[in-house]
């Protein structure tokens, strides 16, 4: 399926860095042949756009977007009370049974414990009065560095939980994870883990990017010392024209490394985490729905709201291009429902056709859904290529299918 895109496609860059989807996919012609938009259901909200750490993989700082040294260090009353109404508005337009909040960064805890709630207030009490029937739940993404009683107990009181980037449980996984000054951020972040393994109602989980020169099952293992519901496992951020590292063609180091983590995890007698990417993974191949934009085919939902009320696309999309998560829309001058409409909006929620022509034929399609769509970018040509993890996924996804169909197989009957 392609598209002549007639209509401003939004900044500059996008038309040079990424023709497609920019000047090739036609919004109104694709609403005139009847495709829908779906709705925003999750927020994400820049609560702070400054950090103290300064992670050397950083891709809000260190990639090739530095749109964050514009931005004011923290979002004002005004922009969290805007946010709010046109979130509420949002949700009851579409009549969403429930809506994500996710505070974010930078480093949201930044904030003091008084005001770490106020942004998921402000939205509830919004929601409550335009769509009384959609449900708010909020989470908070921090370093785990600033977490105190104190912080712990605001977030708790306001129902917010609390997911943690780390990089594995021992100080030597962790050696990029650094403040201003160079100094490791490893101890502060444990100190609070440890404090929040203590409030598992409060815990959503941690994330942790792989780095290969770790051992994946120490990494795995040393994690779990810290009791985690659940652990991401992320692939580094990088695309066609900025590889990841240890990326060659015909080796699979990320499929190799995340395999070696899968048969521990799955023949461990005691399930003591999930996985998310094994158990996304797993309910892709059994037909289930995802919960995630890195693999199938669910078309995109999240929108970010930058501190001065910017309103951009995945913030992921800062490891591509300068710019290439702007959308030219604001708070005060558009709604989320004109976000739908966006090329670079719309071009996500495309499924199998806003891939490449091998990825729309692969027999795995459904499952790897063309992979993460930052993970698919090439400059001067877009976000239309296949993952430059392919051949990572292919290897990880079969192995587990394989693993799977075997679990089903009935045992054997002795004769």
């Amino acid at each position: 399926m392609r598209h002549t895109h007639t209509s401003a496609a939004g900044p500059p860059a996008h038309r040079a860095h990424a023709p497609w989807p920019y000047t090739r996919l036609d919004v109104p012609a694709l609403r005139a042949a009847g495709h829908r938009p779906h709705p925003v259901r999750q927020f994400v909200l820049k609560t702070r756009s400054r950090c103290n750490l300064a992670c050397t993989y950083c891709y809000v700082y260190e990639m090739a977007d530095q749109g964050w040294r514009a931005q004011p260090a923290t979002m004002d009353p005004a922009t969290t009370d805007r946010a709010a109404r046109r979130i509420a508005e949002h949700a009851a337009a579409h009549d969403l049974p429930r809506v994500d909040l996710v505070l974010h960064g930078g480093e949201p805890l930044l904030t003091a414990p008084a005001g770490l709630a106020v942004p998921v207030d402000a939205v509830r009490a919004a929601v409550a009065a335009a769509s009384p029937r959609t449900r708010v739940t909020a989470t908070v993404q921090t370093n785990g560095t600033l977490l105190t009683r104190g912080r712990l107990a605001a977030l708790a009181a306001a129902g917010i939980r609390v997911g943690v980037s780390l990089d594995g449980g021992l100080p030597a996984h962790n050696t990029r994870r650094v403040d201003h000054a160079g100094r490791p951020g490893f101890g502060a972040a444990a100190r609070g883990l440890r404090l929040l393994a203590r409030h598992p109602d409060s815990y959503a989980g941690v994330l942790c990017v792989i780095d290969l020169d770790h051992d994946p099952v120490e990494t795995y293992e040393s994690l779990l010392s810290f009791a985690p519901p659940s652990v991401g496992l992320l692939l580094p951020l990088a695309n066609w024209s900025t590889p990841p590292p240890g990326h060659r063609p015909g080796g699979t180091p990320y499929a190799d490394w995340l395999l070696a983590v899968f048969e521990r995890w799955w023949h461990d007698g005691l399930r003591r985490t999930r996985i998310r990417v094994f158990e996304e993974i797993i309910a892709l191949l059994l037909g289930l729905p995802a919960a995630t934009e890195t693999l199938g085919l669910a078309p995109a939902a999240t929108a970010v709201i930058e501190t001065d009320g910017s309103i951009e696309q995945a913030d992921s999309l800062k490891s591509a291009y300068e710019g290439a998560a702007t959308t030219g829309m604001t708070l005060r001058t558009h709604s989320f429902d004109q976000l739908l409409d966006h090329p670079g909006f719309a071009a996500r929620q495309l499924g199998r056709d806003a891939l490449a022509d091998g990825c729309r034929t692969c027999e795995l399609v459904e499952v790897c859904g063309g992979g993460h769509y930052p993970h698919r970018y090439r400059a001067g040509e877009g976000f239309r290529q296949p993952s430059v993890y392919c051949a990572d996924l292919q290897v990880l996804i079969r192995h587990i299918a394989a693993a799977v169909a075997g679990a089903a197989r009935p045992p054997a009957v002795a004769s």
